[in-house]
Order: structure tokens, then C-alpha cells, then sequence
């Protein structure tokens, strides 16, 4: 297995296509946009420059991880070598699905399909294919290159030869695999998104403030992020989404999103990415004042 395709030049799609890169790999990535392309490079170079500046890497391994980089703006164009495909688009199911209905038809038999989502259904992406027993959960932790989790997740009808294989190549990118079974938000999400929800619900009933709520988490369970900044970081759109997934997956009302959250979702409040979530990341203000309007 040496040509890896990456569907999607966002941050987690240019984060595996450096992963794969660096370690040797031959990385197709691809996109729908030009610009989302060379924003993804752009990143994956800065990364890159801050392992030269800390001597980890030298400026000929940058080098030689780029060059292990090629574009694409055509998913039929790209994935006519690849191995492996590992589709890191928007967590949307609809999308997805038609995404794995093309490769399905595009790729070699032999390819195996992966997906990074962090909370959709293997076995019901796997059956928008002729090829269910080839189509994987491949779900990497941001940042990619740091983060050495990998949730593996096999579907109902995903074979023995291909969980292994997968097993085995995270292993080779110096990742933890870790085998988890086909449930709505897997585990690292059914685990992490339901405090993530109470913390908004603990600052939407007015107990406490954006910075008490993340200070008390850091320093009493001794977190490194709190869970209002690291909802942030995730995306509060990806979070509400992986909410949903689980909403709809359990009917259990404990993963109903809480209205706090939808209304800075419907708001375009979705953290580092829109430059104002709970956090304000046009300056060094904490963002409360922000979140405040959308309280009760």
C-alpha cells in the first residue's frame, strides 16, 4: 500500500495527507476548489516549518513530504492509483454517500474506502457501495500530525483482512489504532460530546461564566483544553452535527444539542474558524459578551 488518496483539503484533510506524506507515502489530495487546495498546502507547509524550526525535521524532509503531495480537483482523476482512500469531507451524511457511491464506481476493486467521520454510520456509508466489505472508519484526532489516536471502526459487514490492514498502517504512521464497534459517535464522541453539551448547558442556566467553566475543568480534572475553548477548536457546526447524529441515532434525549448551541450555530458563531465562538479569536478578549446575547 504506497498511494494514499485524501478526499478533502480541510483541517483534517490536509492533516492526513501530511501524515501519510511525511512518513513516505505517495498522498493524492483532493478537492473541489483550487483555493481550498493551495490553502491546504499552505498549511500543511507552515506545520512543517515549526518541526524544522524545533530541529525535528530538516528542511530536505520538508521538502521531500511536498513533493509527496500531488492535486487534484477531480475525485476520478485522483483515486485512479490510490490503495486507500480516506475521505475526509463535511460531516454530512448526505454528502458522504454520494461521495461513496463515485469511488465505488471510480476505484480499482481492490481499493479500500475509508472515512474520517467522527460520528456517521461505516455500515451505512459501506452500503452506498457494491463493496461493503472494504469500506472503513478511519477517524484521526486534530491536529492529525500530533494527536496519535486513531478510532477504527469497522461496519457490520467490513472483513477481518481489511480491519487488519488498516490496523497495521496506523501503526506504520506511528498512530495508536484502536478498534471500536459501528454506534452512533463511536466512542471517543459518545464520550466527548455529551460534556461538551453540558458545558454549554451549564453556561446557558447561568452557572457560571465561558472562563470559570474552562478554568474549573483545567485545573480540577486536569484538562488541557477547556471544554468551551476545545468546542470551539472542534467547530461548534462539527459539534452540533456529531449531536444530531447521536440525537437521531438513540432517541435518547440526553444528546439533544443544547439551544444555546444551536442558536450560535444558526448565528455563524462557530469558533476559531468564524473568529468568534465562545472565545473571541479576533483579539485576546474571552468571548463571553458574544455568547451572552444567545442566553436565556
Amino acid at each position: 500500500m504506497k498511494n494514499i488518496a485524501v478526499i478533502g483539503a480541510g483541517t483534517m484533510g490536509n492533516g492526513i495527507a501530511h501524515t501519510f506524506a511525511q512518513k513516505g507515502f505517495n498522498v493524492q489530495l483532493i478537492d473541489i476548489s483550487e483555493a481550498s487546495l493551495e490553502r491546504g498546502l499552505n498549511t500543511i507547509a507552515k506545520n512543517l516549518d515549526r518541526l524544522v524550526a524545533k530541529e525535528k525535521i530538516t528542511e530536505a524532509d520538508k521538502q521531500e513530504t511536498l513533493n509527496n503531495i500531488t492535486t487534484f480537483t477531480s475525485i476520478a482523476e485522483g483515486v485512479k492509483t490510490s490503495d486507500l482512500v480516506v475521505e475526509a469531507a463535511t460531516e454530512n451524511v448526505d454528502l458522504k454517500l454520494k461521495i461513496f457511491e463515485q469511488l465505488d464506481e471510480t476505484c480499482d476493486e481492490n481499493t479500500i474506502l475509508a472515512t474520517n467521520t467522527s460520528s456517521i454510520s461505516i455500515t451505512q456509508i459501506a452500503a452506498a457501495t457494491s463493496r461493503p466489505t472494504k469500506v472503513i472508519g478511519m477517524h484521526f484526532m486534530n491536529p492529525v500530525p500530533i494527536m496519535k489516536l486513531v478510532e477504527i471502526i469497522r461496519g457490520y459487514n467490513t472483513s477481518d483482512e481489511v480491519t487488519n490492514t488498516i490496523m497495521e498502517l496506523s501503526k506504520a504512521l506511528d498512530k495508536v489504532p484502536v478498534e471500536v464497534n459501528d454506534y452512533p459517535g463511536f466512542v471517543a464522541n459518545r464520550i466527548l460530546m455529551p460534556m461538551l453539551n453540558e458545558s454549554i448547558e451549564t453556561l446557558y442556566n447561568g452557572v457560571a461564566g465561558v472562563a470559570e467553566i474552562d478554568t474549573v475543568m483545567k485545573l480540577g480534572m486536569a484538562h488541557p483544553m477547556g471544554p468551551l475553548q476545545l468546542a470551539d477548536f472542534i467547530g461548534l457546526d462539527v459539534c452540533l452535527s456529531i449531536l444530531n447524529v447521536m440525537y437521531e441515532g438513540f432517541k435518547n434525549p440526553k444528546y439533544a444539542p443544547c439551544p444555546l448551541l444551536v442558536n450560535m450555530v444558526r448565528a455563524g458563531k462557530l469558533g476559531v474558524k468564524s473568529g468568534e465562538g465562545f472565545y473571541d479569536y479576533s483579539s485576546s478578549k474571552k468571548a463571553e459578551v458574544v455568547a451572552s446575547q444567545f442566553l436565556k
